[in-house]
């Protein structure tokens, strides 16, 4: 199950997101939900449209199911996402 302890190490597709920081004023305040994700990129669906908020110099406010939000650096998501869910993978095995 999918928490703030392991939010890494799943998929964030699907999931309701706000961009809390950013180096780019614009950005900063979008909400929606994540459509799609690079390993530079997130794809939100706004209400406006689609947005690409790049990763690097963002910080995400991701709500989980059952209502809990957890904060996330975007530049600890610089990978392709199959790369970041399988190294927090490797990172759990003794």
């Amino acid at each position: 199950m999918i928490s703030s302890q392991n939010v890494l190490r799943h998929e964030l597709i699907g999931l309701d997101v706000l961009v809390s920081g950013a180096a780019n004023p614009s950005h900063k305040g979008l909400s929606g939900r994540i459509i799609d994700e690079t390993k530079n990129l997130l794809v939100i669906d706004t209400p406006r449209g689609v947005r690409r908020i790049p990763k690097m110099y963002s910080i995400f406010a991701v709500r989980l199911p059952g209502r809990e939000h957890v904060e996330i650096d975007g530049s600890v998501m610089v990978l392709a996402p199959e790369r970041r869910i399988n190294l927090h993978e490797k990172k759990r095995i003794p």
